[in-house]
């Protein structure tokens, strides 16, 4: 990887505080835009009526030519689709931006990325069988992470023999997750095949969207990200040392296929969590822990959970753009992450000068 451009400790101050503006006004933004316009005085005016259960603003809609039901099915759309929708994207997009660094980390890989290895498709790819085959479907909530787990770190596990290998150069890398994405890809169409009547239910997962956000959802996948979110960033000292190599990393005491295996199997964890409810969104992981890289450096104890702010903004950025360009309509997420990341991944692919191998991992 290119070594970052040194700034100064006020430069990236500077910096943390405007991704923190973006985040605040991008929650805000998110909080009464969907397919149903919301003027933002009224949302937020309902939305302080929620949170104060009341003492503020006892009449949600007061000073807008609204009748009762009209009131009630804003504060319906406000309170229990919007910002569940919000909550869920910044959460995604959290889980994502740890997946993409952490994986990073593990493989000494700048293209690195759950999207881009596969390990997104297998998720997809274990939720989907749920739906098809209705397991434990009266329970998804419960088995979607469940099934979602499975698909993803068999794909994970797979990426890491090859990249352990001493084919583990950045085109084989990337070449496997291609290999492996389209092979679940026939995997997921013989499937359905065998059982048609799912095929409405997958098309969500191939596309990625917010569709199933709710109260409890958010629950869920915010335990996930709190979880394995945490365990993964305690690990920022043994990537950084991963970065110099396995011989140094061994005489700092740090046992490298161990950390690896631990932190691949965190990261597998925190992608089925965020895709069993939203479907393959790509790009992410990857955007996010190089923008926090390039501005903050390659210390992974930073570059973590960076990646996890940038990734929740970039998410939500991604939401609230699809209802800005194609207003009254819902849109999958993924399109409007591919729009972005495509370019981005073809930029750092591009900069690559030489082939780059992993080295003894």
């Amino acid at each position: 990887m290119d070594a970052p451009r040194p700034r100064s400790r006020r430069q990236r101050l500077a910096i943390a505080a405007l991704l923190g503006g973006a985040l605040v006004v991008a929650v805000l933004l998110s909080s009464f835009l969907g397919a149903v316009a919301i003027p933002p005085a009224l949302g937020f005016q309902i939305l302080l009526h929620q949170l104060s259960g009341g003492r503020w603003y006892p009449d949600p809609c007061a000073g807008w030519d609204l009748s009762a039901d009209q009131c009630t099915a804003r504060v319906f759309i406000v309170w229990e689709i919007y910002l569940p929708e919000t909550i869920l994207a910044l959460l995604v997009g959290a889980a994502l931006g740890l997946a993409g660094g952490s994986l990073q980390g593990v493989f000494r890989n700048p293209l690195a990325d759950p999207f881009l290895l596969g390990i997104s498709s297998g998720a997809t790819l274990g939720a989907s069988i749920l739906y098809v085959y209705g397991i434990g479907i009266a329970q998804a909530d419960l088995y979607l992470p469940l099934f979602a787990f499975l698909g993803a770190i068999g794909t994970g596990l797979v990426v890491l023999a090859v990249a352990r290998s001493r084919y583990g150069s950045v085109e084989t890398l990337l070449l496997t997750g291609v290999a492996l994405a389209y092979l679940l890809s026939a995997i997921l169409s013989l499937v359905l095949l065998a059982n048609p009547a799912g095929a409405e239910q997958v098309t969500f997962w191939l596309l990625g969207g917010l569709g199933l956000a709710s109260w409890e959802v958010d629950g869920i996948v915010l335990g996930a990200v709190l979880v394995f979110g945490t365990l993964i960033c305690l690990f920022g000292r043994e990537l950084n040392l991963l970065q110099l190599g396995s011989d140094v990393a061994q005489s700092a005491g740090v046992d490298a296929p161990r950390t690896r295996v631990r932190v691949l199997l965190l990261a597998a964890l925190i992608t089925a969590a965020a895709v069993a409810f939203t479907g393959i969104i790509g790009f992410v992981g990857l955007v996010s822990a190089h923008v926090i890289r390039r501005v903050f450096g390659s210390d992974y104890r930073i570059v973590l959970p960076g990646a996890a702010l940038v990734g929740a903004i970039f998410l939500l950025a991604a939401r609230d753009a699809s209802y800005l360009v194609f207003p009254g309509q819902v849109l999958p997420i993924g399109i409007f992450t591919a729009f972005a990341g495509v370019p981005f991944f073809l930029y750092l692919l591009f900069r690559q000068r030489s082939t780059t191998t992993m080295g003894n991992l």
